[in-house]
């Protein structure tokens, strides 16, 4: 039987919210820091799963209080999220078959029904699966003066989300050839998809939200408590 590995980058200094630590250290309404949230978020749908997080060799916020896995490991994160991504793959005693997911550390407002169903279709479609939003807005154009040029069709364009989730022989060989390629990834699909594969996209909530800005953590914990509210279960 495959085992289910959870892979969370959280190496990032997060300079844009200008703040004295990195964004997965900062507190939501409750005082427990992003991270905390978004591991939490992780176990109550993989109580089972492997964890591998990702952390600066320097960093001094981190509390292994905050991880609720019984079986994880921490492993040094890298310049790029791909080279911390690649770390933990070389790092984990994961078999070819075993399903690997990637989530961001940042996105602590994942519901159980959208990580479920994303590896439902990571663990089924050979290719592996990303969770990703379909494009509402009118998309433009930009020229390198930011004056919009044009109005760019939006028929087809999805928002990439996380987690997204591969076999591990598949998702290893996609991070290693882009490193050999010298090609710089900024997700796992577009690993994948240099490989000439096409990864399952799997509608999932608009809620999802990546903290990135200051503004962001006040949003990100109404949406919690929205969610409290409404899907007290299945969080």
């Amino acid at each position: 039987m495959s085992q289910t590995w959870l892979i969370v980058p959280a190496a990032g200094q997060g300079r844009r919210m200008g703040a004295d630590k990195p964004k997965q250290y900062l507190t939501l309404a409750d005082e427990q820091p992003v991270l905390a949230h978004t591991l939490a978020r992780l176990h109550h749908a993989f109580p089972h799963a492997r964890l591998v997080l990702c952390l600066d060799a320097d960093d001094r916020w981190f509390s292994p209080g905050w991880v609720p896995f019984a079986d994880w490991q921490r492993v040094p994160g890298g310049n790029e999220r791909m080279d911390s991504v690649l770390n933990a793959l070389h790092a984990m005693a994961a078999e070819g078959d075993d399903v690997v997911m990637v989530h961001d550390v940042a996105r602590p407002c994942i519901t159980v029904n959208d990580l479920q169903a994303l590896y439902q279709a990571a663990s089924t479609h050979p290719a592996g699966a990303l969770l990703a939003m379909p494009v509402a807005d009118t998309m433009k154009r930009a020229d390198n003066q930011s004056l919009s040029s044009r109005t760019e069709p939006r028929d087809g364009l999805w928002h990439a989300l996380t987690p997204q989730g591969f076999r591990y022989a598949l998702l290893r060989r996609a991070l290693e050839t882009a490193r050999q390629q010298q090609t710089l990834v900024t997700d796992e699909a577009s690993a994948v998809e240099a490989l000439g594969e096409r990864p399952q996209l799997v509608s999932g909530r608009r809620d999802n939200l990546k903290i990135t800005h200051p503004d962001d953590l006040a949003l990100a914990a109404a949406i919690m408590a929205a969610q409290a509210a409404n899907l007290p279960d299945r969080l």
